[in-house]
Order: C-alpha cells, then sequence, then structure tokens
C-alpha cells in the first residue's frame, strides 16, 4: 500500500496539485491556470487523486471545488520540501569542496 501511495505522488502534476490545495481549496479552473495542463489531464490527474483518498470534491453549482482530505498531506509535502532542500544544499557542498 505504502508504494502505491508513492506512486501516487510521482507525477509532477499530481504534486503541484496537492501544493495548490495545501494553501487552499480549489475549483478546477482556478488549478488550471495554475498547473499549466489541459483540462483532460489535470481531470485525469484529479482522479486519480480522490481514488488514492487524497482530495475531496465537491459541486459548487457548475464548478467542483477539490480539498486536501487531511492537512497531514500538506505536512507530508513540506517534510518532502525540506528534505530535499537538505539534499540540494548537501550537493552543493559536496560541488565546493570538490572544485
Amino acid at each position: 500500500m505504502k508504494a502505491d501511495f508513492f506512486k501516487t505522488l510521482g507525477h509532477p502534476a499530481r504534486i503541484r496539485v496537492l501544493e495548490l490545495l495545501s494553501q487552499r481549496d480549489h475549483t478546477v479552473s482556478e488549478m488550471l491556470a495554475d498547473i499549466g495542463v489541459e483540462a483532460a489531464s489535470l481531470s485525469q490527474q484529479l482522479s486519480v487523486l480522490r481514488r488514492a483518498g487524497l482530495v475531496t470534491a465537491r459541486r459548487e453549482g457548475l464548478s467542483v471545488t477539490y480539498a486536501l482530505t487531511t492537512s497531514e498531506v500538506a505536512e507530508l509535502l513540506a517534510v518532502a520540501r525540506a528534505i530535499l532542500t537538505g539534499v540540494v544544499a548537501g550537493q552543493a557542498e559536496v560541488l565546493e569542496q570538490s572544485a
């Protein structure tokens, strides 16, 4: 299950969606401008995230608004960002020492 969970996170558009939803709930049209993919592709990625239980959707009139299912998803993204920042800083340090 854990491997499938991380596989779900293995797509840049899905990560971007989750990052946007970490800030606040978004409609599909709001996300389209920020994600930079076609509507059909965004719909597909949102569907994957819904099946994985990471986002929920609610209809508001003609639009659909998406939200994270839990704040722990936002926490996971923040931890991943911190880890990657440390890795990149470490790589830069190694490059500086070898120069």
